[in-house]
């Protein structure tokens, strides 16, 4: 899965010379955090609201809405914006993407194909692809159990859902929370067969197992 199949390509921008205020009441009117810098088709920045909250003035200050509305007016985007501009291309897995926006503390990333933006994946993008990748909108039934980190142990525990005749939705695994040497792994499962069997014999060779 890939940054393309999950950015938003219908990208609103901003133009440097904007004013702040208008920049403010478009990510306000479309519902959206952040917006693209682009100057002469070249993206050079990123504005989000947090930008603008901290280009504000305090509220500390004997300012009234009106007087900081005017100040805002008067100011362009290319003053607030963040001084940091990432990036990311589209054929970027997804998870690198995510990875970049936790370690970077950022709630999106425009994507860039060459010198073109091609879009912009967002932290709502990213909950998007886990949902995806959890099976999770498909109900079913989930299995959590610890495994030893070795090859061949999550296929252990698919040979025993897939046994009792249950399709698997999703698999993902952590080395979150357990100790060394052990991975969890999380299925997800659907089907119409008996579940009792099944969770009989997770827990007997899993005694791990959580199951819901």
């Amino acid at each position: 899965m890939f940054v393309a199949d999950w950015m938003t390509r219908q990208v609103i921008t901003a133009d440097p010379q904007e004013s702040v205020l208008h920049a403010m009441h478009v990510m306000r009117d479309r519902g959206i955090k952040h917006l693209p810098v682009v100057k002469d088709g070249k993206l050079v920045g990123v504005i989000s609201d947090r930008d603008i909250k901290a280009y504000c003035p305090s509220k500390a200050t004997a300012l009234d809405v009106y007087e900081i509305n005017y100040l805002l007016s008067k100011a362009s985007v290319r003053e607030a914006m963040g001084a940091r501009l990432l990036t990311i291309a589209p054929d970027a897995p997804v998870e690198d993407a995510a990875l970049m926006m936790l370690d970077e503390n950022v709630g999106c990333l425009p994507v860039v194909a060459g010198e073109t933006l091609a879009g912009i994946i967002s932290d709502r993008d990213i909950f998007r692809a886990l949902v995806d990748i959890s099976g999770v909108r498909h109900g079913g039934h989930r299995i959590c159990v610890i495994i030893a980190d070795r090859p061949g142990t999550v296929k252990e525990v698919a040979d025993i859902i897939r046994k009792h005749g249950f399709h698997l939705r999703g698999i993902m695994t952590s080395y979150e929370g357990v100790a060394a040497g052990s991975r969890r792994a999380v299925i997800r499962t659907t089907n119409e067969s008996d579940f009792a069997p099944l969770r009989a014999e997770l827990e007997k060779t899993y005694g791990s197992a959580s199951i819901s």
